[in-house]
């Protein structure tokens, strides 16, 4: 007597799921054949947005939040990074610069050797003597490179000195401005000859043994003589500054200044002498 009214129950409730089912089925039919129910549908749609934005606003938060809200510590770190980042590009930039201006004198230096008569060999400065009484170069070149004890040194402007101590792999440089230097030199514009000694300071030479008499003015340049036989004839090497003539004095005192910069050249040229003597004629004056 118990048992009936259940299965009543469920066949009642069988039944109505299944007349909601052919109903749904018919429905769809219905409006895929007919498209009787477009108006309904957007009505439907419209009930139904609230429903779906409600749903979907933790995610839309979540978004946002991510997006446009940041912590105080994320935003120190990202100052801290782009800091160290414009750092290190300033210090590029600083290099950039300092790499074209080595660019622009290696470019004077190729340059100034295309007009040289002899063969040479480029250099790189390496080190510099401790001894403030001696004004000396290390270079990176050599025996092995055919480097040699009295081999001239010149840069894109003029003469440097010459070789005085050479090993397998680096030698020594005596700078024409060091007290114990003397270059044989003669005055461009008429060939007047004369002894440049250094002065002991990076940018001062003396020429020595000039008479009061002799044809020398401020502005002369001087170039190597070619006497004695260590400098190859014609290469510049100092520029006339001041002379000095006094009453009764057989000898002037000359002052001029070295054309090479002795003390900002970073690469020189080691010059080989050509077996044939180079032409001797006289440079031409600077305007």
């Amino acid at each position: 007597m118990e048992i009936k009214p259940l299965f009543v129950k469920e066949s009642s409730l069988a039944l109505r799921t299944l007349l909601a089912i052919l109903l749904a089925v018919g429905l769809i039919t219905a409006d895929m054949h007919f498209n009787n129910f477009k108006s309904g549908r957007a009505v439907l749609d419209s009930l139904a947005y609230p429903i779906f934005w409600v749903a979907n606003l933790p995610a839309t938060v979540g978004e946002w939040t991510d997006t446009h809200i940041r912590s105080r510590a994320n935003l120190l770190e990202d100052n801290e990074r782009l800091a160290q980042e414009n750092l290190v590009l300033q210090g590029l930039s600083q290099q950039m610069a300092s790499v074209q201006a080595e660019n622009a004198r290696l470019r004077a230096l190729l340059n100034s050797s295309a007009l040289v008569r002899d063969d040479v060999l480029v250099a790189e400065l390496i080190g510099v003597s401790p001894d403030p009484e001696r004004q000396l170069l290390v270079l990176n070149k050599g025996t092995r490179d055919g480097v040699f004890v009295g081999q001239p040194l010149i840069d894109a402007d003029g003469l440097m000195g010459q070789v005085v101590e050479v090993s397998g792999g680096t030698s020594r440089a005596l700078l024409i401005t060091d007290v114990t230097h003397s270059v044989p030199v003669q005055i461009n514009r008429n060939g007047v000859r004369a002894i440049v000694e250094g002065a002991g300071e990076i940018g001062a030479l003396e020429v020595r043994h000039v008479s009061a008499t002799t044809d020398i003015e401020p502005g002369d340049l001087l170039v190597t003589s070619g006497l004695g036989e260590r400098f190859p004839v014609g290469y510049p090497v100092a520029e006339v500054t001041d002379v000095e003539r006094d009453t009764g004095e057989a000898f002037a005192r000359v002052v001029a200044r070295p054309r090479a910069a002795l003390d900002r050249t970073r690469h020189v040229l080691l010059v080989f002498t050509a077996p044939a003597a180079a032409l001797s004629a006289p440079l031409p004056e600077e305007d």
